[in-house]
């Protein structure tokens, strides 16, 4: 049976709650002071709690706020339903903020009260399940880095755990900022090879004419600069695994390449005559859709095949929102540890808030969004109004490079002018100045390379 406790020092509010509850099938509980409702949550299962924020405490000064902060400090998974006045709104909202689930007003309707304690309940229960879900997997694999309970990537670090114990190779597929990197760290940290080295190399960011040289190596005199033998990526990860992020960026040259070494586990070095036998598991990952890719003839369909050996998609934050919570408390955390900072707390306002933005950077735009609070917020808490300002001052528009004075200009030339004016204007940081383009990182870095920008 399910536990409600009410606490209330007006028995005629007692008698007509009781009745209302007991009669919707509801064990219940009943203290009419501060002392005696805490040892009543001490003692017994309680499910959820209905209080009136007026009632009367002990001698000690705390009102129903306060008792509402020693009930959520000790017990914060039991969901609390204020009851008030109409005279008392204010009050009840100060409540919701200290993390009451919801607030009813007298004269109150049984109606309204009844789908209050069933909604509150339901969701406990949800989160309890989400919770105790993701303890189990926690039990037998090592997911502490990849943080969130949401059913949606609960699927998907079990999948993560079964692929981990398997040589199998692995792409990994979801939007930028979706944590892909992690899930690839985490395959190896639940493999065999966990003691191995795990290489990530970042396949945009490599210039064509070095693919080469930075995946496989090359020997001593292999050109003017090679005055000693250097390993590749594949080479640094022999025995390990070799994380090949943003695959999709890769040209169709590149692709050949790899295709050659991860069909034969061999691999030639840059003025070398004799192959090199590797041991090297792979997993891959792509905020592009590789089949489109395919069918445009801009990505391999036998590499695809190759690598598309198992996969594993990652939700957007969007369709996993209600981490946000978990997540922000997370980087408040990690955060407040790295800068030495005093504990800081986001209002129940400012998480709603959070989860009503649509993050297109997802968890990475999401800690960048907390951090610049943290550090900008001179409050012990941080509320809605303070997080619409960090929004809003941080807002990058679309269109915010204008096109240079054209002339007689080539096309070439104009686009080069756009991306200094982009590098110049955000102070190279390159996410910002490749998203006032409309580009992506990688793009931006391809064009920066063909006109030999730094």
């Amino acid at each position: 049976m399910t536990m409600i406790l009410i606490i209330d020092d007006d028995i005629a509010i007692q008698t007509s709650l009781k009745l209302l509850l007991s009669e919707a099938g509801y064990d219940l509980a009943v203290a009419g002071k501060q002392g005696e409702a805490l040892r009543v949550l001490k003692n017994e299962s309680v499910s959820l709690v209905l209080m009136d924020m007026n009632f009367s405490v002990e001698t000690t000064g705390r009102d129903g706020l306060e008792l509402l902060a020693d009930v959520k400090e000790v017990w914060p998974e039991v969901p609390v339903i204020l009851i008030t006045g109409w005279g008392s709104i204010e009050l009840a909202v100060q409540g919701m903020r200290g993390g009451a689930f919801d607030f009813i007003t007298k004269p109150w309707q049984n109606n309204h009260i009844l789908s209050a304690v069933a909604n509150a309940l339901e969701l406990t229960k949800t989160e309890k399940d989400q919770r105790e879900s993701r303890k189990s997997i926690d039990s037998k694999y090592n997911f502490q880095t990849i943080v969130g309970q949401h059913p949606a990537l609960v699927d998907t670090l079990k999948k993560t755990g079964r692929v981990a114990q398997t040589t199998a190779t692995v792409l990994i597929q979801g939007e930028s900022g979706t944590g892909k990197e992690l899930i690839a760290r985490a395959i190896h940290d639940n493999s065999p090879r966990k003691d191995a080295p795990f290489i990530t190399v970042n396949l945009g960011a490599i210039p064509e004419t070095l693919f080469e040289s930075e995946m496989f190596g090359y020997k001593k005199g292999a050109f003017t600069d090679a005055r000693a033998d250097k390993p590749g990526k594949f080479e640094l990860a022999d025995g390990g695994t070799l994380f090949l992020d943003e695959i999709g960026e890769t040209s169709l040259n590149a692709q050949v390449k790899l295709l050659r070494v991860l069909q034969e586990q061999q691999l030639e070095r840059i003025g070398d005559t004799q192959p090199t036998d590797i041991d090297v598991r792979i997993v891959c990952a792509t905020n592009r859709n590789l089949v489109k890719m395919v069918e445009q003839g801009t990505f391999r369909e036998d590499l695809f095949y190759r690598i598309n050996l198992i996969n594993i998609e990652l939700p957007p934050l969007r369709d996993r929102n209600s981490d946000i919570p978990v997540l922000v408390e997370y980087f408040l955390k990690t955060l407040t540890e790295k800068y030495q900072l005093p504990e800081l707390k986001f209002e129940k306002d400012a998480l709603s808030f959070l989860k009503s933005l649509r993050l297109s950077g997802n968890i990475r735009e999401l800690k960048n969004l907390v951090e610049r609070s943290v550090l900008a917020c001179d409050e012990e808490v941080i509320n809605k109004a303070f997080l619409e300002q960090q929004v809003a001052s941080f807002a990058i528009p679309k269109t915010d490079c204008k096109l240079p004075e054209v002339g007689n200009m080539t096309l070439e030339e104009i686009e080069r002018k756009m991306i200094e004016k982009a590098l110049e204007k955000h102070e190279s940081n390159i996410s910002k100045a490749a998203s006032s383009l409309g580009l992506s990182r990688q793009m931006l870095y391809r064009r920066m390379e063909k006109y030999g920008m730094k």
